[in-house]
């Protein structure tokens, strides 16, 4: 029964780092934009949540500059790819470089360093108190109430259930027709796009303040891609994207409890479980049934530069 309530626990906190930063990228890729830069981010962000409350000892605040952060990074990823229109590819692989790089420039000086304050946990009165359930969905942080509950039913309502969404979807689908019946297709691409990266960055200093309680090089481990990849098994959409992290959280924490436990496979084999999970999810869209993958199917301008001159 531990055993089980520990999995499920450490399998919400490890899937939330994903699902922040995979419903960022939604919000990118649905207005047609393809930021790589995930990893730089989330590495960005973790190293400004840890620094901050090495600094002022306030989780909220390390957020809150983590998301800022991510934001002015996200902006100027935005101008490079919507403003001048650069290769989106390239300008991602970029980010992600500079992002990693200035993060353990930046993260020498706090390599092992454990966070003073981290956000702590909050048991939910009488639902906490249910048997191996309780302890695993009802004595988390309030990120993983936010990251698991409100964003995905406020982007999905946005996405899904408002004039701003279906202009939105209608950038990602077609900016020519878009901006022929006066969507201003630029503002929005630059301005999810900004968003998309300000919650990468949350994802990055969620790692530290609640998941792993520290900043070390190479914490990140990956978490970027990984989220991209979601993203395109997930079909763009914000609830299953969050359900595809959780999937993830339980491989990350299988791993954590068979080195625990000294189960016999090796180490180093239970590390990889996550990128395997990710290699087996890029391969079930090309193998799902014709009606799956049109559902699946991603927005028909991702990734291509919108000009107004050639429409």
């Amino acid at each position: 029964m531990d055993l089980l309530a520990g999995l499920i626990q450490t399998s919400i906190l490890a899937g939330g780092v994903l699902a922040l930063a995979a419903l960022g990228e939604v919000l990118s890729q649905r207005v047609g934009v393809v930021n790589l830069g995930v990893e730089g981010l989330i590495s960005l962000g973790a190293i400004t949540g840890i620094a901050t409350v090495v600094a002022i000892p306030s989780p909220l605040l390390g957020l809150v500059l983590a998301m800022l952060v991510g934001l002015i990074v996200g902006m100027v990823f935005a101008t490079a790819t919507v403003i001048i229109r650069a290769n989106q590819i390239l300008c991602g692989l970029a980010l992600t470089l500079m992002g990693t790089g200035v993060a353990a420039m930046i993260g020498k000086a706090y390599s092992g360093v454990p966070a003073p304050v981290t956000f702590e946990p909050i048991a939910i009165p009488i639902l906490s108190d249910l048997p191996v359930v309780g302890r695993g969905l009802f004595t988390q942080n309030v990120l993983v109430y936010v990251i698991y509950l409100v964003l995905p039913f406020c982007i999905h309502h946005l996405l899904f259930r408002t004039r701003r969404g279906l202009d939105l979807r209608a950038v990602g689908e077609n900016p020519a027709a878009a901006d022929a019946t006066g969507i201003p297709v630029r503002q929005i691409r630059f301005l999810y796009v900004s968003l998309g990266s300000a919650l990468a960055a949350g994802a990055g200093a969620y790692l530290t303040l609640a998941f792993v309680p520290s900043w070390s090089e190479g914490v990140v481990a990956g978490r970027g891609w990984i989220a991209v990849a979601l993203v395109i098994f997930a079909g763009y959409r914000p609830w299953t994207a969050v359900l595809a992290a959780l999937l993830f959280g339980l491989i990350t924490s299988l791993g954590f409890v068979g080195q625990a436990r000294n189960w016999p496979i090796a180490a180093p084999i239970l590390s990889m479980l996550p990128y395997l999970g990710t290699i087996g999810l890029m391969i079930v869209p090309v193998l799902a049934w014709q009606k799956v993958r049109r559902l699946m199917a991603a927005p028909a301008a991702l990734g291509q530069p919108y000009f107004r001159d050639i429409r």
